[in-house]
């Protein structure tokens, strides 16, 4: 099979018909051969029943329509929840995911998928240049957020989070999308060893039907996913690493201080001169507060050190190539 397309989705059911009547009219004329794996991420409107129609009405016998597939959860899990599990039932060479809003244009698969098949990337990303969402709410955090996702990744692509994106089967079966990571796949795809991501210039087209359901809070989860994301990949496998040497360094200066502090003191006994107690002397309090705090970050990495080396994926590896 040539493509998986994967749609994420959540009460969505007035864009379905026209996107994947779209999606079916760029396969055939492209002669690609396809599933579309629908993934209702809890939806409370008629999604579903939509989904269902779209299953029974296909043609296996010619299979002109590609084959349609669905993933209903109970309830509603986010969408990095709807692309691991659409991700896990992928079967095509290249897999293509786009939202359901019809703000994706299908007409972008077959440049994708050429990108992934013939210039060999592993991944590419779509980049919503010319946008027709709101500039104050939208367009402007946007820009804030992709300018530190590139600060911090070392992955140069404008339009991080953007729907519309290719990967070769190899990345999605290879990366785990989990909590609301969805938003920095790329960065996940790169930590496992596929480097060669690229971006492509894609139509973004305004929403037809429904509201967005996307709120300023996403911003703000973002750059904490971005934090935690860095952190896993500098020392997820040596926690020791970071929790060790801030500890270490924080007890050393505490212990300094508290010497400062205690010398201070003697010398001023030493040469006769008044000097305030040891005991209520703001600095020597802070010094102690620094020794227990660099004893407690130090033990936190050594507690994290027997996790892991306990864990039964401490020593999962990404084998390229075995002969």
């Amino acid at each position: 099979m040539d493509i998986s397309v994967i749609v994420p989705l959540y009460n969505e059911a007035e864009s379905l018909p026209k996107l994947y009547e779209w999606i079916a009219r760029v396969m055939k004329e492209n002669k690609f051969s396809y599933e579309v794996i629908f993934v209702n991420d809890g939806s409370t409107d008629e999604s579903w029943s939509v989904i269902e129609k779209l299953q029974s009405d296909q043609v296996p016998s010619t299979k002109e329509r590609g084959e349609v597939h669905g993933i209903c959860f109970r309830r509603n899990y986010g969408k990095s929840a709807a692309l691991y599990c659409g991700f896990k039932a992928a079967k095509g060479d290249v897999v293509i995911t786009m939202d359901a809003d019809l703000q994706d244009s299908p007409d972008e698969i077959p440049e994708l998928y050429r990108m992934i098949t013939e210039e060999g990337y592993d991944l590419v990303s779509g980049w919503k240049q010319k946008r027709y969402d709101n500039k104050l709410t939208k367009n402007l955090p946007s820009k804030l957020f992709n300018a530190t996702a590139r600060r911090v990744t070392g992955i140069q692509l404008h339009d991080m989070n953007c729907g519309l994106k290719a990967y070769r089967l190899e990345v999605v079966k290879n990366i785990e999308v989990f909590s609301e990571m969805h938003r920095y796949i790329p960065y996940l795809a790169k930590n496992a060893g596929f480097t060669k991501i690229g971006e492509k210039v894609v139509q973004h087209r305004k929403r037809e039907f429904g509201v967005s359901k996307f709120g300023l809070n996403r911003f703000v989860n973002g750059y904490l996913d971005l934090m935690t994301l860095w952190f896993l990949n500098k020392f997820g496998k040596q926690p020791m690493h970071f929790f060790g040497l801030v500890g270490s360094l924080m007890f050393l200066i505490g212990f300094i201080a508290v010497i400062v502090v205690g010398g201070m003191k003697w010398y001023a006994l030493a040469h006769h001169v008044p000097a305030m107690l040891v005991g209520v002397n703001p600095y020597f309090h802070i010094a102690i507060l620094m020794m227990i705090l660099g004893c407690m970050l130090f033990l936190a990495g050594f507690l994290a050190e027997l996790i892991i080396r306990n864990s039964p994926s401490r020593n999962d590896y990404l084998i390229k190539y075995e002969i």
